[in-house]
Parts: structure tokens; sequence; C-alpha cells
């Protein structure tokens, strides 16, 4: 690989340049004009050795070129389009046969006997050659002209189709994913909003540290959140800065453990994808700020697994019943529905509502999908 590495910059030094594929083949002429020259060489040196005379067999190929391509671009670009891909297949058929039989007619009764006998080969090419055997064979030759180019020309539809189709497949995912991450930034915001709010009320000294954390939290949503996927170790250092945040609202009132272990460093993640589990645990779980509230976070990483675990307890019939809410409803779908669009059949996520707490467990795999 490096000695023809080397050769190509060598002909580059020199003021040569090697030709890009990608360029011949995104050129539609020079893809063309290399089909005719291939298919006048293949079917010249066929024919020459079948009547041992190359000349003559490669100058009526080429005479008949012109009829040929007239035939092959009638049909790719007009009867194909206007009668076979709308489902007409009786009236594309007629027309196709019609059309091969008069270029038939031309190239045996006008182009032999008056152009290619007398001028190209009046010695070999006899009488023989106006027969109606010869003429059955030049409509079965150009059958399988015909055959191969319309073909070629299916597989290109076919092709365009399905880049058409992935397209507006991709354009849909995309749109849905913004939409659904859409729906966290505002619920988030509100949320942070609400207990900056009741800290100005209280006049607590927490209020400027909750507007420093708030703008970097911001940031973070507003930038690093706008990719496609995000170090673990920025989401969960976002994660521990809401988990802050919480803190400095509910004080002593409510035990928040969080433990993160594992090979972190390293590891890519979809962003804002393990916020909602962590708020649902704050605000449906603890938000009643009753004493002896808790909720523990557990992060865990081998090797490409991410495990979380977010357990709260019910603190209260309110609680209880904003947790189910959030089971229920779309939070938790939501969250679904990203996890089944960015890590389709490698993710678990598992639901367990006891009587006393609430708790979910998520599994990721965070390899490249």
């Amino acid at each position: 690989m490096e000695v023809k590495l080397n050769a190509a910059r060598e002909l580059e030094v020199k003021g040569w340049s090697l030709p890009d594929v990608r360029n011949i083949t995104q050129n539609r002429l020079l893809l063309h004009l290399l089909f005719w020259a291939v298919y006048v060489c293949f079917f010249g040196l066929l024919y020459g050795s079948y009547i041992d005379d190359y000349y003559n067999a490669f100058m009526i190929e080429l005479i008949e070129l012109p009829f040929k391509m007239l035939l092959v671009y009638f049909n790719m670009y007009f009867l194909m389009p206007q009668y076979l891909l709308q489902q007409r297949y009786m009236e594309f058929a007629v027309y196709l046969l019609l059309m091969m039989g008069a270029i038939g007619i031309l190239m045996q009764f006008v182009l032999m006997p008056l152009l290619i006998h007398p001028l190209i080969c009046p010695t070999t090419c006899t009488n023989d050659n106006l027969t109606l055997y010869r003429f059955v064979r030049n409509i079965v030759n150009l059958g399988y002209l015909v055959s191969i180019t319309a073909t070629i020309y299916l597989l290109k539809n076919w092709y365009r189709d399905q880049q058409a189709t992935q397209s507006l497949a991709q354009d849909k995912l995309e749109a849905e994913l913004k939409f659904l991450k859409g729906q966290i930034h505002p619920h988030f915001l509100f949320n942070t909003l609400n207990s900056l709010y009741s800290l100005t009320l209280r006049k607590s000294e927490n209020a400027p540290e909750v507007v420093l954390k708030l703008s970097g939290l911001m940031d973070y949503m507003l930038y690093d959140a706008a990719a496609a996927k995000v170090p673990l170790e920025k989401e969960l250092n976002y994660i521990q800065n809401y988990i802050a945040l919480e803190r400095i609202r509910y004080g002593d009132r409510v035990d928040i453990a969080y433990t993160e272990s594992g090979g972190i460093a390293g590891k890519q993640i979809a962003p804002m994808m393990l916020l909602p589990f962590v708020e649902n645990a704050f605000k449906h779980g603890v938000s009643t700020e009753t004493e002896n509230a808790w909720i523990r976070i557990d992060v865990k990483v081998q090797g490409n697994t991410l495990a979380v675990l977010v357990e709260n307890c019910k603190c209260g019939e309110k609680a209880s019943g904003s947790n189910r809410d959030f089971a229920s409803g779309i939070g938790l779908k939501n969250v679904r529905r990203r996890l089944e669009l960015l890590y389709e059949n490698r993710y678990s996520l598992e639901v367990e509502d006891e009587p006393e707490s609430y708790a979910v467990r998520l599994e990721l795999d965070l390899g490249e999908g």
C-alpha cells in the first residue's frame, strides 16, 4: 500500500495526476461513451473472429452504431418512463417491438445493400445477408442490446429511489429526534427557574450559585447537546451539576447519593439521555419535601456497557402518583422513543414500581452502532 502511495506522489511531483474514479463515475457522458466503446470492441472482436475479418467487423459495428444508439435511448428515455414504469406493459411491448423492427429493416435493407455491401465488404457481404433468417438474427441481437441497457436503467432507477427513500427516512428521523430532544429543554429550564424563584423569595445566599450553575447547564444544552454524541464524562458532569442545584434547593431534607465507577473515559453517548430519569426522581419522587426522603443514582461502565440505576423513595401519595404519571405518560415514552431511534436493539430499560420506592434501570451498549 505504501509503495502505491509513493508511486502516486512521484507522478504528482512530475506533473502527472492519476484519474479520479469518482469523477469518472459521476460524468454521465463519459460513462455512456465508455459503454459504447466497450460494446463496439466486444462485438467487433466477436464478429471479426467469426468471419475472420476484424476490419470489416469493426466498420460494420461503427456504421450500425448510431441506429442502435437511437433505439437504446428512445427506449430508455421515452418508452420506459412513459409506459413501462407507468405499468402500461402491453403498449410498451408493442412500441418497443415496432421500433426494433423499424431499426432492423433499416439496418438490413438500407444500410447493408446501399452502404456496407458496396463500400465496406463487396466480396464478403453476400446476398445471404438480406434473407429473413438474417433479419430475425438482427432483431435478436438488438434484443440483447435493449435488455442489457434496460437492465442498467432499471437498476439505476431503483438505486435512485432507494437513495431518496433513505434520505427521506433520515430527514424524518432527525426531525423526530430534534422534537424529542426539544421537549426536554423547556421542561428542565422551567423546573430550574422555579427553584431559582423560590430561593430568591427566601433571599437565599445560594441564589448566585444557582444562577452560575444554571448558566453552565444552559451552555451544555445549547451547544454540546446539539451534537449527535457527546463524551460520557460531559453528560455525567451535566447530571452532577443538576444534582448540585437540587442539593441547594432541598438542603438536608433529601439524602442524595451519587456514585460512578468503571472506565468512563473515552465513551460517547447521545446527549440529554439520562436527565429525564434523574429529573423525574427529584420532581416526582421528593417534590413534597418531606423528611427522610432519599434518592440514589448509580452509574457503572463495564467495557462498552453503561448501567444506570436511578431510585427514589415514594414520599407521600402525591409523589407516588407522580411516579406513575411519569411511567405511563410522555416522559418515559419520550425516553423510550429516543432509545429506539438511537440505540435500537442495544439497550435495556426496566421500571420497578414498588410500594415504597420507584427505580429505573437502564443498560446501554455504547459501542459503535
